[in-house]
């Protein structure tokens, strides 16, 4: 072989061979892509990253205070800059809103992330 693949991430075979897009290793029968990180989580899927306004890591239960005022479609006001927010979800939202919470006083909706910040 004149190539340089990567060991197998499973095993660490060094027999790892390409077929098509994977990689596949003889003696485990693993098989992974060559442009997916090995060290990176052995699900498949890569884990979610979503920073707030400021930079911080958001994770799931954590409270965000919201940094400016939105408008609510069909209600008469809108959620005040500095409303807090507990106990959000993260998911992936529509057009961007990858926070699912329940905000007091308008029930359950999402939010963009870049309008929270970590409280």
């Amino acid at each position: 072989m004149n190539e340089n693949l990567p060991p197998c991430p499973q095993c660490s075979g060094a027999y790892a061979y390409e077929t098509g897009a994977l990689l596949v290793c003889p003696e485990c029968g693993h098989e992974w892509s060559a442009t997916t990180d090995p060290e990176g989580p052995a699900d498949g899927g890569g884990a979610q990253v979503v920073k707030d306004a400021v930079g911080n890591v958001l994770a799931d239960g954590d409270t965000v205070t919201v940094v400016k005022a939105l408008k609510v479609k069909g209600s008469p006001g809108g959620i005040k800059a500095g409303t807090k927010v507990r106990n959000i979800r993260l998911v992936d939202g529509v057009d961007g809103h990858d926070i699912d919470c329940k905000v007091d006083g308008f029930g359950p909706m999402q939010l963009k992330s870049s309008v929270v910040k970590k409280a």
